[in-house]
């Protein structure tokens, strides 16, 4: 473990234990300063005078929020918000110093609540237009009623600032943050149960992380040992413990960052809702506002923290198909990704390549970035294929071992390509897919044109129709 590694688990804990004697302050006026300030403390102990990027940053967006026509403020902040980042990481072309890594995922953070924010507005102006036309059913106003909202340049920079999630995430709706500190429903959720609930794995995270990174390390990955003795058979499969230790390793962060929200209420909200991860409520919405109204009501009514679950760990590790292994993953940017660019996308057959690369893009400027993940659409058609084959109405002994097979081809696609994030420059990415003869490439294309053929072998029904698979807590949360 290095320094920064250091620095960025010991912030996370502090996060947690702060959250305790921060969910005590009674007045919440007091309490939302007392957040920001301790956000901008973090901000300034792992950034310095590199804050300035930050503050740049949040202005800007701020004015584009609040003086820009609703109507297009959400397409300007995007546009401004991802320019900045591709600036932020290439200053020193510029003469300017390059920002900490620990800057760059503070900056990260702000992109998605900042840009969250422009598009929450515009679609609350849309709403509002169509509430007013009468073209909307009960329910569906409440929805707008209750995403209706209007912002300032203070409540803006709390929502940014505020120490829950200013370094680590999860990503959180401003609306999720503006009901914390004016609904009651954090006084009744079952905040220590949960609490435990995610606490509980970290120590098998963290041993396996240590076991996978000690006797599977990567950087013995880039030794001329592991490209001039080692078989291709076994570079191949390297890279399966390394993505392991990868996922060890973030299940940690995302399992503390969880634990900092959960700690200080951040996230409850009703179960009778069905919260998102990132988005918060889902439906029910005239209940939920009754119920805000309510406090008697509220003692009895079950309460949760989905809205800020950072992961689905047990979709993404057991998930057979390659498409729901990705929706598990960083559910809250999943959400963020979803909900501005995806269903945004005027180019439906395009949408999910444009999607992944701005999910490229808003993780950095290497080429390992795209690599990993705007070559992932290109995984989903024999992910369908496959899927297809051996899950579409299967069942009981059979479905069951189909499923890890499922398993295995989904996670071997992932590993490919998570290697790329690993090794992240050009030359390092192309060495080693040059040294498997680029193996990955040519059993997904031999997979997607057999598969193609053996469905058109078991008929027209096998090669039609939706797959139904086993739910995991982020489907069931859709």
């Amino acid at each position: 473990m290095d320094f920064q590694d250091i620095v960025y688990l010991s912030l996370l804990i502090f996060s947690v234990i702060f959250g305790h004697f921060y969910r005590q302050i009674e007045d919440l006026q007091q309490r939302k300063r007392i957040g920001t300030i301790i956000g901008i403390l973090i901000v300034l102990v792992v950034s310095g005078f590199h804050i300035i990027h930050n503050l740049v940053f949040f202005l800007i967006n701020a004015a584009i929020i609040l003086y820009w026509d609703k109507r297009q403020c959400h397409l300007v902040s995007i546009v401004f918000s991802f320019a900045y980042l591709l600036f932020f990481r290439t200053t020193e072309y510029f003469g300017i110093p390059y920002p900490p890594s620990h800057t760059n995922l503070v900056q990260m953070m702000l992109t998605l609540r900042i840009v969250a924010v422009a598009f929450d507005l515009n679609t609350a102006f849309t709403n509002k237009k169509k509430k007013e036309k009468g073209d909307c059913s009960e329910e569906e106003r409440a929805e707008i009623d209750y995403d209706d909202f209007s912002v300032d340049v203070f409540e803006l920079f709390h929502y940014s600032f505020n120490y829950i999630g200013v370094l680590t995430g999860p990503f959180i709706k401003y609306r999720t943050f503006r009901d914390y500190y004016s609904k009651p429903f954090s006084k009744y959720a079952p905040y220590k149960q949960a609490l435990l609930g995610k606490l509980q794995w970290v120590p098998l995270y963290a041993v396996l992380h240590l076991l996978a990174t000690y006797y599977y390390p990567f950087s013995y990955a880039k030794t001329d040992e592991f490209f001039f003795e080692r078989s291709v058979f076994y570079r191949l499969m390297y890279i399966w413990p390394v993505f392991f230790a990868f996922r060890m390793r973030l299940f940690i962060g995302f399992a503390l960052s969880e634990c900092a929200c959960i700690m200080a209420g951040l996230g409850a909200y009703p179960a009778i809702t069905e919260p998102k991860s990132g988005g918060g409520p889902s439906k029910n919405f005239k209940t939920l506002l009754e119920l805000s109204k309510n406090t008697k009501q509220c003692a009895t009514t079950e309460m949760n923290f989905v809205a800020v679950d950072a992961v689905d760990v047990w979709g993404t590790e057991f998930e057979p198909t390659f498409k729901g292994g990705m929706r598990a993953w960083n559910t809250g940017v999943q959400y963020w990704l979803a909900l501005c660019i995806y269903k945004r996308c005027p180019y439906k057959k395009y949408r999910a390549f444009i999607t992944m690369g701005i999910s490229a893009m808003w993780h950095g400027i290497c080429i390992g970035h795209y690599i990993c993940l705007g070559c992932a659409p290109f995984v989903l058609p024999i992910d369908a294929v496959w899927t297809k084959i051996l899950l579409k109405d299967r069942t009981g002994t059979v479905r069951y071992i189909n499923e890890w097979i499922m398993l295995v081809i989904s996670r071997f696609f992932f590993s490919y390509l998570a290697i790329a994030f690993y090794y992240l420059n050009v030359d390092w990415v192309m060495y080693y897919y040059n040294s498997i003869y680029h193996m990955g490439i040519i059993i997904g294309l031999v997979m997607y044109f057999g598969g193609l053929q053996i469905l058109r072998f078991m008929g027209p029904k096998r090669d039609s129709g939706a797959v139904k698979t086993v739910p995991t807590e982020r489907t069931k949360a859709d």
